[in-house]
């Protein structure tokens, strides 16, 4: 069985994109999933949020992408049980300009996680706020793409263009990509907007959308600065209970589902 690897992708920034890999990946391995992130956004969130200092990075996604390390080399484990990571460190935002003149650019990715035996269920890659070579490269390794979206009008409209970007890379580099789902984040029931923004993204992609949403939560906001996902800094806050019931949806969607991108050419 080969892990079914998810690109968490929204080119916006500031729309829960890391929150969601790195809180999802601590419920998933909460259910006794074994869980990497790969952290393929050059501000290394997903590293720091998961309590990674400098030192402990010597060897990441940028080391993977661009010198030809193995996938096994740049792993290490995190602070929660059956959880490892590919960190990243500041140098990954120089890899944009480098892929450039590397042969099979867009599949780098790809074939170091192809070159390895993965003993997981699930890899999710943390994706910078743009569509970049960076992002591609997740793209190209990825059986599906999970879009956290926040609940603002501008959202809507970065969204039509990720998806023409997915059909594409669809078209010409990874056949068996797929939208797996949008999560709506950073969700305010008192506001009208939010409640209306919600309703119009369910009109358009229907059962894409989860119906899990993500509250906005102090307490997630708190959580990265102690180097914690929100589910190990405070459980029963309203986020963390909800990224449980994301978790809960997820395993329900992606039931009898196995990876499918590491098996194409």
């Amino acid at each position: 069985m080969h892990p079914r690897i998810m690109a968490v992708v929204n080119q916006k920034g500031g729309v829960g994109k890391t929150t969601t890999a790195v809180n999802l990946a601590t419920a998933l391995a909460a259910c006794g999933k074994r869980v990497l992130i790969i952290d393929l956004d050059p501000q290394g969130n997903a590293s720091t949020g998961l309590g990674l200092e400098a030192a402990q990075r010597e060897t990441g996604s940028y080391e993977v992408l661009i010198d030809g390390a193995s996938i096994v080399e740049a792993t290490q484990p995190t602070i929660v049980p059956n959880m490892s990571i590919v960190s990243t460190t500041p140098d990954l935002a120089g890899a944009e300009i480098e892929l450039i003149d590397l042969p099979r650019r867009e599949y780098r990715l790809k074939d170091a996680l192809a070159a390895t035996n993965l003993a997981y269920d699930f890899i999710l890659i943390d994706c910078p706020p743009s569509l970049s070579l960076l992002t591609l490269n997740a793209m190209v390794a990825a059986d599906c793409v999970l879009v956290p979206l926040q609940c603002e009008f501008y959202a809507l409209e970065g969204l039509s263009q990720l998806i023409k970007t997915i059909e594409r890379v669809r078209q010409q580099l990874n056949p068996v990509l797929e939208i797996q789902g949008v999560v709506l984040t950073m969700y305010d029931k008192r506001s009208s907007l939010n409640e209306q923004v919600a309703a119009d993204v369910r009109a358009h992609f229907g059962a894409k959308v989860y119906e899990t949403v993500i509250p906005r939560n102090v307490r997630i906001a708190e959580a990265p600065s102690y180097g914690k996902p929100a589910l190990l800094y405070d459980i029963r806050c309203a986020g963390s209970q909800a990224y449980i019931h994301l978790a809960s949806e997820l395993l329900r969607r992606e039931q009898g589902l196995e990876g499918r991108s590491l098996k194409v050419a």
